[in-house]
């Protein structure tokens, strides 16, 4: 029974490995379409493979958004620091081109002097009051610097006011708009038949516009007309711009006119400033009243020759 047993297994083994070779055969022979075993077996596996896929993308899908989602968090948060510091180049940007034009302006400004010379230092503005009735600025240079009181300060624009305090290393400059009575400044319209004169005292609070007082009844004025100093007095020199005219009209008594000027400097906007020393006129540079050759004789001398 035993050796029955035995040969029925390998009876058995026989016939699994024929039918499995036919198989094999069978599956290898050039077919069109599949057998209906075959199509019941892939179409198992693929409806196995769907119902586990569709979850397993869900979810990879759902951490996947998670993930990008963080990374463009993360990215957004650089872009915009970035962007934040974009923002602040720019504003240090226009603020460096705009001090350039400025002391580019000042320095073509003291290269080109008017008939009129005058020395010129550059200051810059370290405060201002606070308090708009009182119109003054600071600036860091003093008395060591050769700033005096009186002097014109101006922009590479125009005039804006006067040295009021001096001390060793800082100054204080009154304004055109500062609203103290004394604050006058002897000025003239450069028109082209005659000298329109009169003077700057203080801004016109309801236009904001300097007053320019004092000006003859029958004078002829006209809007958009230059006015600048006038050099009365010796401390200003003659020919610095203050404004133009952009109305006029005559007092409440009908003796004088006030022309109303637009200054031609931006006072919200001081960072450089001008201070303008007069150069005094000097003698001739032949005759050196220390020269011990030179002598009254002589000068009477040359006198004699004139005549």
């Amino acid at each position: 029974m035993q050796s029955f047993f035995s040969n029925k297994r390998l009876i058995i083994l026989l016939v699994c490995i024929i039918i499995l070779v036919a198989l094999i055969g069978y599956s290898m022979s050039d077919r069109r379409s599949l057998s209906w075993p075959e199509q019941f077996v892939t179409d198992t596996v693929g409806w196995v493979q769907s119902a586990f896929a569709r979850p397993a993308h869900f979810a990879a899908g759902f951490f996947e958004n998670v993930n990008d989602m963080k990374n463009i968090y993360e990215e957004n948060r650089i872009l915009k620091s970035h962007l934040d510091e974009y923002a602040a180049l720019q504003v240090e940007l226009n603020e460096l081109r705009r001090q350039n034009d400025e002391l580019k302006a000042a320095l073509d400004l003291t290269e080109n002097k008017s008939l009129f010379d005058y020395t010129a230092r550059s200051a810059i503005v370290i405060h201002r009051s606070p308090d708009r009735w009182n119109e003054f600025i600071g600036i860091n240079k003093g008395r060591q610097h050769g700033i005096e009181e009186g002097m014109a300060v101006i922009t590479s624009k125009g005039l804006i006011g006067k040295i009021k305090q001096v001390s060793q290393f800082t100054a204080t400059v009154q304004l055109l708009t500062d609203q103290d009575r004394a604050n006058r400044i002897s000025a003239y319209i450069d028109a082209e038949k005659e000298k329109v004169e009169g003077f700057i005292e203080g801004i016109d609070e309801e236009t904001g516009y300097l007053q320019f007082t004092k000006i003859n009844i029958n004078a002829e004025i006209e809007e958009g007309q230059t006015v600048v100093t006038s050099g009365l007095g010796g401390i200003f020199p003659e020919n610095l711009i203050i404004g133009e005219v952009v109305s006029f009209e005559a007092d409440e008594f009908g003796l004088t006119q006030t022309a109303y000027v637009k200054p031609a400097a931006d006072f919200d906007l001081l960072n450089y400033v001008l201070v303008i020393e007069r150069e005094a006129t000097t003698l001739d540079g032949n005759i050196n009243p220390d020269d011990e050759n030179y002598s009254e004789d002589e000068d009477s001398e040359d006198e004699g020759e004139e005549e």
